[in-house]
């Protein structure tokens, strides 16, 4: 296909994606529709997807907010729900990597609740205790197979073309065979804080953590969400910690206020850009999942979740007492789903997971089973 088509047939599996009937026939006609309009404008590469697409009238809203999403890098996606509980999203992947490098060198349920408020964090310096974490993170992530190939003088495959470039200078000769493996790279890491109000006693130490693990892994991807949704990788690759959380401090607006987990994660999803991060990454959600209302929305962010990432993980402080139990409707719809339920309650628990992510472990759902 030329390249320039490549938009129009990544929207068309975008919906796919999200549960759009989109058949292969209706992404033709949108390409052939595009063609015929010119196009003049993007209004008209948007008439054509209305018109081929064809989206439900009760989704309208959702393929508008696809549409915005994909062809104009919008983040603002609207999620399902009332209009004046709109999931707002911030990204700070506009810094500069100059300006960063240049700073980097200076050296319960019913506390849970749907309300935004809007506030500020200071935080205090103290002793690192995540030195040792930070310099084995990159050694202990799970690792994968990557499709490039690197050089290597046994247990690989047979590299043809460079055999033959050898055998051609050699003039006949065979020299030994040379060889080539697929490179073992790590996976990312995505790791989700929950900064509402019922979380306020374990966001410094979850921010630190964060630092930490962006300043260990090359591909670790930071979020923010409570009742909207921040990316802050950018600030907290600043060496300087300190320096680190007061930038994304100042990113963050919903510090101690509502939750709405399941909107929030849904918006992180509904944009292509912020998806990717989960596919085949170790996912780890720092919140203590207390849903209001209707969990259905969770359920289904979770469950998408799932699908894309390696390894998805729930970090809860509540499960630090030894009473608990994944007793409330929200946890006991994501439980099937979770690759790990664990306690999050101290930073020593939460680095000694991270770094055992490589190794294999039981469902959450069948060691909590068996606790219960």
């Amino acid at each position: 296909m030329p390249r320039a088509a490549t938009p129009f047939l990544g929207f068309g599996r975008l919906l796919r994606r999200y549960g759009f009937a989109v058949a292969p026939e209706q992404v033709s006609g949108f390409m052939q529709a595009v063609t015929l309009l010119g196009p003049r404008s993007m209004a008209d590469i948007r008439e054509a997807a209305l018109a081929t697409l064809a989206p439900p009238p009760d989704r309208r809203d959702e393929f508008e907010a696809h549409f915005q999403s994909h062809f104009y890098g919008n983040a603002s996606a609207l999620v399902e729900g009332d209009a004046d509980e709109e999931t707002r999203i911030k990204d700070d992947g506009g810094a500069s990597q100059e300006e960063i490098e240049v700073i980097s060198r200076q050296e319960g349920g019913e506390l849970s609740s749907g309300a935004e408020q809007l506030s500020t964090r200071d935080f205090q310096r103290d002793d690192d205790r995540l030195a040792a974490f930070r310099r084995k993170l990159a050694s202990a992530l799970p690792a994968r197979r990557s499709f490039r190939t690197v050089r290597t003088h046994s247990r690989g495959k047979l590299d043809l073309r460079r055999s033959l470039r050898e055998i051609v200078s050699a003039d006949g000769d065979v020299p030994s065979p040379l060889l080539r493996r697929r490179q073992t790279v790590p996976r990312k890491l995505l790791i989700l804080i929950d900064v509402s109000g019922s979380m306020k006693l374990h966001t410094a130490d979850y921010l630190k953590l964060a630092h930490a693990a962006v300043q260990g892994a090359d591909r670790a991807e930071i979020f923010t969400f409570g009742t909207r949704l921040t990316r802050i990788t950018a600030a907290l690759r600043i060496r300087d910690r300190d320096q680190a959380l007061a930038r994304a401090a100042t990113q963050v607006d919903d510090w101690d206020g509502g939750t709405r987990m399941g909107p929030t994660l849904l918006a992180f999803l509904s944009v292509p850009r912020f998806s990717a991060f989960a596919r085949g990454a170790a996912v780890v959600i720092l919140s203590d999942a207390l849903e209001r209302g209707d969990h259905v929305e969770l359920e289904t962010a979770m469950r998408r979740l799932s699908a894309r990432a390696f390894r998805l993980s729930l970090a809860t402080p509540l499960a630090g007492d030894p009473r608990f139990r994944p007793a409330t409707a929200a946890l006991r719809a994501i439980l099937p789903v979770l690759d790990d339920l664990i306690d999050g309650s101290s930073l020593k628990g939460l680095t000694d997971f991270i770094l055992s992510l490589a190794s294999p472990a039981p469902a959450a759902a069948a060691i909590w089973k068996k606790v219960s």
